[in-house]
């Protein structure tokens, strides 16, 4: 039998070999190994909301995940200082401010944007409007406070002067704009978000990520599946003033989706809501019984743009153009105060019954709601 000094040697030299392969296997399985589960979650702030990104599929070591989430950050960041009407050195914030008629320069990625906005104002009958800024501003849901009386008859047909798209002239050839009345303002609010899930979806997909759901402010686009197979379910919001409760599940593949709704973001005059989304018709808040209406597109610019018209529209006018226009879209009805009535188009009912079977459970990726 070795002595006790000899024996304590050779423990202290074992326990060190023991550390120093432990220490091995912890640092291989921080630098090389795939993480656990079934994606890789990254969020962040932008657009006065929050950005999620799910990443599934294969090569998500530490810098694969740092490339994309700068990837993710820059394409955002992007859409902020082109579109962006908060800030001051943004494309259209420059060209609001631009009390001229004579063309103004911009990226095509504005002309991407305000091309989608004209094409579905033109079908929607002028129910989505992106010169729509005059009427945000007054009605107190941009950088003003809510008002404590509503606007006069006279005051609103003096601001609908100012709004129209038959007022923003766009030449996609030379990447200008122009405005035939220079007090007209654009508000791009309504479709920058579902531009942006766009914008992130190119950035993941050109560092060859193709498993992905990405959702910016409510507005989500999935492709592939998750590092288990399954594939990416996503959740209606029930339109609730007291308590966020998931309505519908469907499952989302190469598909995007948007909800616009009228239950978060409004103030009361006199106990009357005031809903952030106006009429660019009428020049007032909207107010019917639609409660929320998603719509599904391959595009989540042109999702976003819609969603916001068939909202502006109502249940009736909005359904009767959704089931014209061939969209896929659901629509939530109040019928009371805490209860709904919902209607979908056929290509959303396909959709439901799609994700129904023993598997369906509530939506355990993200949930579009309004914002």
């Amino acid at each position: 039998m070795p002595p006790p000094e000899a024996l304590t040697r050779r423990t202290r030299i074992l326990l060190g070999i023991g550390i120093v392969i432990l220490l091995g296997f912890s640092a291989h399985r921080l630098y090389f190994a795939e993480p656990p589960g079934p994606y890789v979650a990254l969020s962040g702030n932008t657009m006065g909301t929050t950005w999620t990104v799910k990443l599934a599929g294969n090569d998500l070591g530490p810098d694969a995940i740092r490339e994309a989430g700068r990837a993710v950050g820059e394409a955002l960041d992007d859409v902020v200082a082109r579109m962006s009407t908060w800030e001051e050195t943004s494309e259209l914030a420059k060209f609001n401010a631009l009390a001229s008629r004579r063309p103004f320069e911009v990226s095509e990625s504005v002309i991407d944007v305000l091309s989608v906005a004209h094409q579905v104002n033109l079908r929607s009958g002028g129910a989505f409007d992106v010169t729509i800024g005059p009427l945000v501003e007054a009605w107190g849901f941009g950088s003003g406070a809510p008002l404590e009386e509503e606007l006069s008859e006279a005051r609103i047909r003096i601001l609908l002067r100012r709004v129209g798209i038959s007022l923003l002239e766009i030449d996609a050839d030379k990447n200008t704009l122009r405005k035939s009345h220079p007090l007209a303002k654009l508000d791009v609010s309504a479709i920058a978000k579902g531009y942006g899930v766009d914008r992130v979806a190119e950035a993941l997909e050109s560092l060859g990520h193709l498993d992905y759901l990405v959702e910016v402010g409510g507005e989500l686009k999935a492709r592939g599946r998750k590092r288990d197979g399954a594939e990416w379910r996503v959740a209606i919001e029930r339109p609730s003033e007291e308590i966020r409760r998931l309505h519908r599940v469907i499952i989302l593949e190469d598909q995007a989706m948007a909800t616009s709704g009228d239950y978060r973001n409004y103030y009361e005059i006199d106990g009357k809501r005031i809903s952030h989304t106006l009429d660019p018709r009428t020049g007032r808040p909207i107010d019917h019984g639609l409660a929320s209406v998603s719509v599904v597109h391959e595009r989540a610019t042109w999702a976003d743009a819609w969603a916001t018209a068939l909202n502006v529209l109502g249940p009736y006018e909005g359904y009767a153009l959704a089931l014209d226009q061939g969209l896929t879209a659901h629509f939530i009805v109040r019928s009371g105060r805490e209860s709904f009535d919902e209607w979908s188009t056929p290509e959303f009912e396909a959709l439901l019954a799609a994700a129904e079977g023993p598997e369906d459970r509530p939506g355990d990726d993200e949930a579009a709601k309004p914002e």
